[in-house]
């Protein structure tokens, strides 16, 4: 069985490749360049060094949202492209479930954000139980003042994962106090190896019915649809 993962849903660009439950390459930049132009060089490459062609991939696992509209966007078509070409199942995973798993040995509540600009965040909760990870509060868009006020009335440590995590740590300081924990940097990248590790306990998705988890309507499409009542 060999898997490979696709992570291109915010500035990070993640690929990784799976044999027989075992990672065997991974590769990750996080730098703001065009994911558009790099994700599918960085596939090829990983590949290449990896010994694994086309043909051997026995399903795709990808970052289906929310974060970057356009990164969102570029990571399921790869996906589904593949996927559909190969004529193999494709699986998509929450990219804050992804991006959580790096708090696995933390013993307390994890909540993994991304900005959402405008004082707001897309941010979840989870917790790792039994060395499973259980999602406490479905991924949600708002602001960070409501989310951290929702979280005050957990009586635990909670770890805030993610690079986007310096912008709101004032407003998460100021309301949580020292229940708030704020992860390292080592802890903050989402790692594609983590993608395949989540997606290999889904159900595979209808590759046509994929499609991606912005949990809001990006700014344009919000306008025109109020233009049209």
């Amino acid at each position: 069985m060999k898997i490979l993962g696709i992570d291109t849903s915010n500035y990070q660009l993640g690929i990784a490749l799976a044999s027989d439950e075992e990672i065997i390459g991974e590769y990750i930049t996080n730098i703001k360049k065009n994911h558009s132009l790099r994700a599918m060089p960085a596939v090829e490459m990983l590949m290449k060094e990896c010994g694994v062609s086309p043909a051997e991939l026995n399903k795709i696992v990808v970052a289906g949202g929310p974060g970057s509209y356009t990164g969102v966007r570029i990571g399921v078509t790869i996906a589904k492209t593949l996927a559909w070409t190969l004529n193999i199942p494709v699986i998509g995973v929450s990219s804050l479930a992804v991006l959580a798993s790096s708090g696995r040995y933390f013993d307390g509540l994890i909540s993994p954000l991304f900005d959402a600009r405008r004082g707001q965040l897309y941010a979840g909760l989870y917790k790792y139980s039994e060395g499973k990870l259980q999602c406490m509060i479905d991924d949600a868009n708002l602001p960070a003042e409501e989310w951290a006020d929702s979280l005050a009335r957990y009586g635990e440590k909670i770890l805030f994962v993610g690079h986007d995590v310096k912008i709101h740590q004032d407003v998460l300081k100021d309301k949580l106090g020292e229940q708030a924990v704020l992860a390292d940097m080592t802890s903050s990248n989402p790692r594609p190896s983590e993608l395949i590790r989540i997606g290999m306990g889904m159900p595979v998705e209808n590759v046509h019915g994929l499609v991606p988890n912005y949990i809001r309507l990006a700014e344009a499409e919000a306008k025109w649809r109020e233009a049209q009542k």
